[in-house]
């Protein structure tokens, strides 16, 4: 047998003694995706602890007891994307984030 991706790879010989690979799914579990290192984005996963509903940027910012400023609330919108597209949040709609559901 042979491990390829996370599925096991068996090869059999069949009635007309060709092998062929019969792919067994085994129990791989991916690594948690890494937070980067600047501490902005350890205070918006402690806003998204303590929500119980999806939320925008803005209201992130103001959860984080910030001042508002339009530059910031664009900066903190840019976390949401890049925190997205580790895949630590999720983008419900546009503009709109949350964490995953396991």
């Amino acid at each position: 047998m042979l491990e390829v991706l996370g599925a096991v790879v068996d090869h059999r010989v069949g009635p007309d003694s060709r092998t062929k690979p019969v792919f067994e799914q085994s129990a791989v579990v991916a690594p948690a995706p890494k937070l980067p290192d600047h501490p902005a984005y350890r205070q918006i996963m402690t806003v998204f602890a303590a929500a119980d509903a999806p939320l925008r940027a803005r209201q992130v910012y103001e959860a984080m007891d910030l001042e508002i400023v339009p530059s910031n609330i664009n900066n903190t919108r840019l976390k949401l994307k890049r925190l997205t597209e580790h895949g630590i949040l999720v983008e419900a709609e546009q503009g709109l984030f949350t964490q995953p559901r396991p």
